[in-house]
């Protein structure tokens, strides 16, 4: 576990925020994703949310250099598996069921798994996971919710993601148990369907700036 927690911080640590995407048709896969990586976003979670998603997984683990590929919104161990056949290198839960832990112990690739209460973050801190995705971030209590969290449990750290923006990343990347978030802004719907790389590059440039007080807008 120790190293597949180095592994998935390594990751994580590297930008301030994970594009989190929905990717509905698998040509805009690749382009999109060398986008992000040229605008310095090189993490990217590809959410099982759609019938391209897969194909997508593999085409942008194949043909995008640079990118770290991760499948997110993974419910079930047959789910873990098919991602990773895909070539993901990093796996995201919405939450944690014994089933998910279960495949995790067997692979190789590390889980980013979901909870939000105090008694989930205990229960996978025995399991011993210390970085752990907080979702629906901003539904659950948001950034002050999180703070609270940060003395009594610290030494997790959290990758918050759900209702987080360019207005209130910055909450959430102030504090200390927090490593990285999760967004889908730097990718809108409207410039992928437009094929507007360069103006999604600029976003991910932005977006690559914002810990270090860079302009976002």
């Amino acid at each position: 576990m120790d190293k597949k927690t180095e592994t998935l911080l390594s990751v994580l640590k590297a930008q301030p925020v994970v594009p989190v995407l929905m990717i509905d048709d698998v040509a805009s896969a690749v382009p999109l994703a060398r986008a992000l990586v040229a605008g310095g976003l090189k993490a990217i979670e590809i959410t099982l949310r759609t019938p391209a998603a897969l194909d997508a997984i593999r085409a942008v683990a194949e043909e995008v250099e640079g990118a770290v590929t991760g499948a997110g919104t993974i419910l079930n161990a047959e789910q873990f598996e098919k991602a990773e056949d895909a070539g993901a290198r990093f796996i995201v839960s919405p939450g944690t069921t014994q089933e998910l832990l279960d495949m995790a112990k067997k692979s190789d690739v590390p889980l980013l798994p979901g909870a939000v209460t105090a008694s989930e973050v205990m229960a996978l801190r025995e399991e011993g996971y210390r970085v752990l995705k907080f979702f629906p971030a901003e539904q659950a209590g948001g950034a002050a919710y999180l703070k609270s969290l940060s003395s009594p449990l610290a030494g997790t750290l959290f990758c918050p993601t759900g209702g987080i923006s360019p207005k209130n990343a910055m909450d959430y990347l102030s504090l200390p148990n927090v490593v990285c978030v999760g967004g889908s802004w730097v990718a809108p719907k409207d410039m992928v369907a437009a094929g507007d790389w360069a103006g999604i590059t600029a976003l991910a440039a932005e977006a690559v700036r914002i810990r270090s007080g860079g302009t976002i807008v």
